[in-house]
């Protein structure tokens, strides 16, 4: 039986490029049919959820359409709805109306695929997907994976975050609108959350990023208490605030990629 060391594709989903980095040595004829109904589930997940696309059923949902009882969908109106008010509305799916579960659907996206993958025996990747990224297994024998967390003004690694299991989700680096008043907020670069989930991880740093500097601190400093999930903020100013539990994730760079 001939195996090779895994394999990675990328493809273009959404507008953005999105990278399956499999290291887990499969055969052939198991690594190409999971690449394929990877990609498969990421256009299904575009399809349905994009709210620009008038076919999808985000779409059709906000022009008051009939829309398919998807159980996908269900799940993730209702996930929004609890983030929402574990932010305390800072991370808002529906507004005036219109539903945009964006902040929030990439990265369950990622998590349930890399949940799939590992079930199906690729146990051992990394999703690349824009600022989210899904680590699971290792990047070689005894390796972690590696991940550089980049301040979006500079350019420059602000920290190497190194885990064999971990979402890696970051907001920034674009413009803010403050989801209770629609205006523009400024005053955070970028948050980059870290957890066992991407996509609480995805909303969570999507809603910091909204907050402003202090109430950022304040919400990072608190989740960290009583979850998991643990933040790294980068203000307007330069500063950098990290919770103690995302700091232990922090590692110096190897070479190795």
């Amino acid at each position: 039986m001939t195996t090779f060391p895994g394999g990675t594709r990328v493809e273009m989903i959404a507008g953005i490029p999105v990278s399956v980095d499999i290291r887990t040595p499969l055969p052939v004829r198991e690594l190409t049919p999971l690449l394929d109904n990877a990609f498969a589930w990421l256009r299904w997940v575009e399809t349905t959820f994009h709210p620009s696309r008038e076919d999808s059923q985000i779409g059709r949902l906000n022009r008051g359409q009939t829309i398919e009882q998807v159980p996908e969908l269900i799940e993730v109106l209702h996930r929004c709805d609890e983030l929402s008010e574990a932010t305390g509305g800072w991370f808002e799916a529906r507004r005036d109306g219109v539903v945009d579960p964006s902040g929030y659907i990439k990265g369950w996206a990622l998590e349930r695929l890399s949940r799939a993958l590992a079930n199906t025996g690729a146990g051992d990747h990394r999703i690349d997907a824009g600022d989210d990224i899904r680590l699971r297994g290792s990047a070689a024998p005894g390796r972690p994976w590696e991940v550089g967390i980049r301040d979006p003004r500079t350019g420059l690694v602000r920290a190497v975050v190194a885990a064999h299991d971990l979402g890696i989700a970051t907001s920034g680096g674009s413009p803010v609108v403050d989801p209770r008043t629609g205006r523009r907020r400024t005053g955070v670069d970028a948050v980059t959350v870290i957890g066992p989930d991407l996509g609480v991880a995805d909303a969570y740093a999507t809603a910091m990023y909204a907050m402003g500097p202090v109430r950022a601190r304040r919400f990072a400093a608190e989740t960290a208490v009583r979850s998991p999930y643990q933040s790294m903020i980068i203000e307007g100013d330069g500063q950098e605030y990290a919770t103690p539990g995302f700091a232990a994730h922090v590692a110096q760079p190897s070479l190795a990629g």
